[in-house]
């Protein structure tokens, strides 16, 4: 009945295993020796004393009281539960056990065996928590079994104060203790012990306690999940080093081009997808995602989209179309939160996917798709093109600027920049340099560029002037440029 039942419970049968020495088959091994060395397996003991002792051995132990003794010797874990006989006699070796049991362990009464089942039921439920085996805490809240303040990097720490003190006014010096600081943030529980996030933020290796915590990036030629696969990488470390990774895997792979000092003295660098609206993306998926799941948080770069995976769903308190507006903040992971707001990488007011949708629009890509289907998604579509030209002179971006690129099959594809000086092309896959011509009224430019399957970066070229008058010609192309009026 009682192996039944942690046999069947739903989740007590997930972390236990019963040994009854009625259910041993005949080996050649004398009983007594058998069942003590079982005791000294086991991590749990359940005594079940009621009015008999049992047989007894040469020296008058029973097996009973024998695996009693074993079980304490050893330090096992012992539960005893003591039948309530309701007047009848007990054998006096019996009453004398279960003395000697009350004097070292706390023992429970019960008269039927649905009181034995709910008293075993709560002991080895507060077992499992007592051993930090079960939550009833969030996860982040929750203590990191066996992590001590030395498996925590100092340097990191540091790091982190320097940022919160810069970015968001965060009171605790750069020498403050680390322990002073885990409590500050609430990252001990109140046993003093390590939590999760704390290994999470601030680990040497958090991956040693939280296999799962790692991020899985991938580059994929086309719009599927298929090899060859040019660029797969398993990123490990703290959560600010997963999002640093993982966004500089993205920006690896997109188009990003040099922009001009017009507008200050270092030349910004302009990805295809806004690098706020990547960094956006996946540090939701680190911050948001369920640890106690065994996937991983994945971010994979098709040729028309980005795709950044986390496993979890949405909060039941919040939908798909609130995200697409100003929202309630709502983490799963509180204390991944607080912190990576402090080190200014989250903002606490729920604005994080409605900033991703607005520069998204502003870069003149679709709006983010959202999905919640047991992993959370989102989609970042990216450009209808793969290859990305900047005209510019004298430091300005200049518009409706004819652009062509001469491709090494002998194609002409032609284009014009936007208001931002931008011009772009589908020019499919190929490893072989291509020329690109540049033409407004007065100037023209050309320049060779090697743009190949694997990284197409953004060309930035610089307009030539020309003399007045003078036909638009280049050696090197036969052909007319249609709307040119020049070959």
């Amino acid at each position: 009945m009682l192996r039944d039942y942690i046999l069947n419970h739903a989740y007590v049968q997930d972390f236990f295993d019963v040994f009854l020495f009625e259910d041993v088959p005949a080996v050649d091994q004398r009983p007594d020796e058998l069942y003590l060395d079982e005791v000294e397996r086991s991590d749990i003991y359940i005594g079940l004393f009621g009015s008999k002792y049992g047989a007894e051995d040469r020296e008058g132990i029973s097996p009973t009281e024998r695996e009693f003794d074993q079980a304490a010797s050893t330090g096992k874990h012992r539960l005893i539960f003591v039948k309530d006989v309701q007047g009848k006699p007990r054998d006096p070796k019996m009453q004398a056990l279960i003395n000697k049991a009350e004097a070292s362990v706390v023992r429970k009464r019960f008269k039927t065996s649905e009181e034995l089942i709910s008293g075993v039921d709560i002991a080895l439920a507060k077992y499992l928590k007592d051993s930090n085996l079960i939550r009833t805490c969030p996860f982040d809240e929750a203590p990191c079994f066996r992590a001590k303040l030395e498996d925590l990097d100092p340097e990191r720490i540091v790091q982190f104060i320097r940022t919160a003190r810069s970015e968001r006014g965060f009171p605790l010096p750069e020498n403050t203790h680390p322990e002073k600081l885990l409590s500050h943030l609430d990252l001990l529980t109140d046993k003093g012990e390590l939590t999760n996030a704390a290994i999470l933020l601030f680990g040497k290796d958090p991956q040693r306690f939280l296999l799962s915590s790692e991020v899985k990036c991938a580059h994929f030629y086309g719009t599927n999940v298929a090899k060859p696969i040019p660029a797969l990488q398993v990123y490990y470390g703290d959560v600010f080093e997963l999002v640093d990774q993982a966004v500089g895997f993205v920006l690896s792979k997109i188009d990003c081009m040099v922009g001009t000092r017009s507008e200050s003295g270092r030349a910004p660098r302009i990805a295809e997808i806004p690098k706020k609206v990547i960094t956006e993306a996946i540090v939701n998926a680190v911050v948001h995602r369920d640890y106690t799941s065994s996937g991983s948080v994945q971010v994979m770069l098709f040729s028309d989209r980005l795709e950044v995976w986390n496993p979890g769903g949405l909060p039941n308190s919040l939908t798909l179309e609130q995200l697409r507006v100003a929202h309630p903040s709502k983490p799963h992971n509180r204390l991944l939160a607080n912190s990576m707001f402090l080190g200014n990488y989250v903002e606490r007011v729920g604005t994080g996917t409605v900033d991703m949708i607005r520069r998204c629009i502003e870069a003149d890509l679709p709006e983010p798709q959202f999905k919640d289907d047991g992993f959370f998604s989102v989609i970042i579509r990216r450009s209808d093109h793969d290859a990305s030209v900047m005209v510019h002179q004298g430091g300005e971006a200049i518009a409706d600027v004819k652009v062509v690129a001469l491709t090494p099959d002998g194609t002409l594809r032609q284009t014009t920049t936007n208001e931002h000086g931008k011009a772009y092309f589908k020019l499919g896959y190929f490893d072989a340099p291509t020329t690109v011509f540049a033409f407004a009224d007065g100037f023209t430019t050309f320049k060779k560029h090697d743009w190949n399957r694997e990284y197409r970066d953004m060309l930035s070229i610089e307009l030539i002037p020309q003399s007045s008058g003078a036909p638009i010609t280049f050696n090197e192309v036969v052909g007319e440029f249609m709307g040119l009026g020049g070959v």
